[in-house]
């Protein structure tokens, strides 16, 4: 039997983006509120063997093969290298396929015209995360930048905090921001930090061109090797001697500017 290395390296390339393009989520409530969203698609509902019979796991198995999922049994340990986290899981994780969720390079080959993107830099807190989230959902943001290196990761607090809007926001995700950031402003976008010492304000600010809004960690700001890449900066006006404002209340005021 031949083997063709060029269509076998092509079958694991689609594959490997396949699986790069689930989110995996864990938890039993987060879990089954997945899968209740009509918006999410299931590839695989995974359980330990080990799980005492409860409700809440038959409403999740019901759920799942609603929706078509393959379910999976699988010893403790094996299921705690699925969910990545063994404290929280409670035994049960859910691979879904979700219409936001997606890889930040294939944004960019394909972007709408002029949009506009929020880039998290080191948010580290779940609850502001979610919130953050939440509100790029509601307003008039294209994608949610989130590195996978130094920002919190999506959790069951994220989800809570999201108020289940995650499952539908358009969530974009890279390795590490400097380097997405350069890659955006190559093919012609502003990268904007917020700097209470910046010129314009967010209203006065109008970006011609593609526009991402970079924030950053909730005590350090926006990191050094970040700002580098950001060639605008603007600032919310305050009063009464308010220096900052928190990080998904200004997520907030960029959402709907």
């Amino acid at each position: 039997m031949s083997h063709h290395p060029e269509g076998d390296s092509q079958a694991y390339r689609e594959k490997k983006r396949f699986y790069d393009s689930l989110l995996t989520v864990y938890g039993r409530k987060p879990v089954l509120e997945a899968l209740s969203d009509p918006n999410t698609r299931c590839h695989r509902l995974h359980l330990a063997d080990s799980n005492k019979s409860a409700g809440i796991l038959e409403d999740i198995i019901r759920a799942a093969k609603a929706k078509g999922a393959e379910i999976c049994y699988h010893g403790r340990a094996e299921l705690s290298r699925i969910s990545k986290n063994v404290r929280q899981d409670q035994g049960v994780a859910a691979d879904l396929v979700l219409p936001g969720y997606q890889h930040f390079e294939e944004f960019l080959a394909r972007p709408p015209a002029r949009y506009t993107l929020l880039a998290l830099d080191g948010i580290s807190n779940p609850q502001n995360l979610g919130m953050i989230i939440r509100s790029a959902c509601a307003g008039n943001i294209d994608g949610i930048l989130v590195p996978r290196k130094g920002s919190a990761q999506i959790d069951p607090l994220v989800i809570k905090a999201s108020a289940g809007t995650l499952f539908r926001a358009p969530i974009l995700r890279c390795e590490q921001l400097a380097p997405a950031l350069a890659q955006a402003r190559e093919q012609g976008a502003d990268a904007c930090a917020l700097s209470s010492h910046a010129k314009y304000t967010l209203k006065d600010y109008q970006p011609s061109e593609a526009c991402i809004y970079v924030l950053g960690n909730e005590t350090e700001g926006v990191s050094k090797d970040v700002l580098a890449q950001c060639n605008q900066r603007v600032r919310i006006p305050m009063n009464n001697g308010v220096e900052s404002l928190n990080v998904a209340v200004t997520a907030a005021l960029i959402a709907f500017r």
